[in-house]
């Protein structure tokens, strides 16, 4: 018998499952990017294209994690190994999907502890002491200081693997639950307190109000693939980090309206992250921007302008680390199950095994903004972070989103029939059989040019060598991806 146990624990109450999932999907795309890129391509119109990316994008490929997930009762470390058909080589691609959850915790934990950190500095009051033109300065002290950061990882990883020794129940589904309550309670607060700023109506025209005159001066097409990405990568999809909740599913409810709710509160915190920060912004005539720069840069000198502006302060990034929490423990949770699963081992020794892994693994980004930032993997003035970034976002998630696809409509793979009866199984808002031409063909399309896309931007002011060199690759890599799903070959007799 397997050390990890015969029988699969399952969520306490649909409410976990829901809470749990969307607070793996919820993180910092919704809060330092989201709100930027809609600000910036349209307001309301970007929405509305933005929603209509998440239903036939986002929604069928979040289908497909849970299904896998709930039908093989494993991890991605053991799913394709059960539900594939004799003969065929899936599972090869597990490998990539598990070093993408390494890869993302090992610089996620790093930003997650910029927020705790930045939760003291607030707290405390010490960054109310620094001069408005200094601020920025307190960003770029905690990343030259190796020892800081080092120590705010360590209590993230420390925090986050003592969640996951617990069992499903008690651990990670009873403590998501606290934090995302706090999370959502922590939100409403902060965009009530926006939304009364002097100006903030400005703010909140600029982001809502559709501007189609601003979509077309960006570009139709620029605007679709800016909300098909954002809609992608928002729910997490790719790496198996959802297909581990739909393991610990229940069979009572069909699984197309409990990815809903999931997209639903994702898309529904993203959005409030707006309103809280682009009104405040406009409030006090500072440019909005995004990724880092907006968290530790701009925002800081919105709360330096605030009144109480240090409780104001205190409470965004106390969410904000709710918000990176919420993935980190989600993710511990996949690590730590496919460690069982693969090596057999007992949850509290892959826990400690972990554990240390990661307080390593989490040196080279820690490191590449001091003693190592001449290393610049993919170009000029990248580092180790923007690295294991670029493998994660650029490859892992959308070439992972494509396996599980092409895995569950092609005959030589789970196959369309047993996708569908374990997407249907139980009450709730049947799957559409109608899809199976969309995610056949249009779907794997899509991902195919969000990935192949994604490495142009990425390269195409880096030097024609170096272009040439790493298209090169994705071109090889997606190449070798079709040639696992597609021309293996299948078991006889299989549907």
């Amino acid at each position: 018998m397997s050390k990890t146990g015969s029988k699969r624990a399952t969520f306490n109450s649909r409410l976990g499952f829901i809470l749990v999932s969307a607070g793996c999907a919820i993180g910092l795309g919704n809060v330092w990017k989201f709100p930027y890129v809609c600000s910036e391509n349209g307001g309301g119109a970007f929405l509305i294209v933005y929603l209509l990316c998440l239903v036939i994008l986002g929604l069928p490929i979040l289908v497909c994690e849970f299904a896998v997930g709930r039908k093989s009762r494993q991890s991605i470390a053991l799913a394709y190994d059960k539900l594939e058909p004799h003969g065929t080589k899936w599972h090869f691609t597990k490998y990539m999907s598990i070093a993408g959850n390494y890869l993302l915790m090992m610089f996620y934990t790093m930003v997650t502890g910029w927020m705790l950190y930045y939760v003291y500095k607030y707290a405390s009051g010490n960054i109310m002491e620094v001069p408005r033109e200094n601020l920025s300065l307190v960003f770029d002290n905690i990343l030259e200081t190796p020892v800081k950061m080092i120590f705010f990882t360590s209590v993230v990883i420390i925090l986050g693997m003592s969640v996951c020794a617990l069992s499903l129940q008690k651990g990670i589904e009873k403590i998501t639950k606290y934090i995302m309550s706090l999370l959502i309670i922590l939100m409403a607060v902060l965009t009530v307190n926006s939304l009364l700023l002097k100006g903030a109506s400005e703010g909140v025209s600029f982001y809502l109000k559709p501007d189609f005159e601003r979509l077309m001066e960006q570009g139709i097409g620029n605007v679709t693939f800016a909300a098909m990405t954002q809609a992608f990568f928002t729910i997490s999809v790719g790496s198996g980090s959802m297909l581990i909740f739909g393991s610990y599913m229940k069979k009572d409810r069909r699984l197309t309206g409990e990815a809903i709710n999931v997209v639903a509160l994702d898309t529904a915190i993203a959005f409030m992250a707006g309103l809280v920060i682009i009104p405040a912004c406009f409030a006090y005539n500072i440019e909005p921007d995004a990724g880092p720069s907006l968290l530790f840069r701009t925002l800081p000198n919105v709360f330096a302008s605030m009144t109480g502006g240090r409780i104001w302060g205190t409470l965004f990034f106390l969410f904000m680390t709710f918000a990176a929490f919420t993935t980190v423990i989600a993710v511990f949770e996949n690590i730590v199950s496919m460690s069982s699963e693969l090596w057999n081992i007992t949850k509290k020794k892959s826990v400690i095994l972990n554990t240390a892994a990661l307080l390593v693994l989490s040196l080279p980004a820690i490191l590449g903004f001091s003693v190592l930032s001449g290393v610049s993997i993919i170009g000029k003035d990248t580092n180790i972070m923007d690295f294991e970034d670029f493998l994660v976002s650029c490859n892992i998630l959308p070439l992972g989103s494509l396996i599980i696809v092409l895995f569950c409509v092609k005959k030589n793979g789970w196959g369309w029939k047993g996708f569908v009866k374990e997407a249907n199984t139980g009450t709730g808002l049947r799957f559409p059989s109608f899809l199976r031409i969309h995610m056949t063909y249009f779907i794997p399309a899509v991902i195919c040019v969000i990935y192949l896309k994604g490495y142009y931007d990425m390269f195409a002011d880096k030097g024609l060598p170096m272009f040439t060199c790493w298209m090169s690759f994705a071109v090889i890599l997606l190449i070798a991806i079709f040639c696992i799903c597609i021309f293996s070959k299948p078991r006889k007799n299989h549907e």
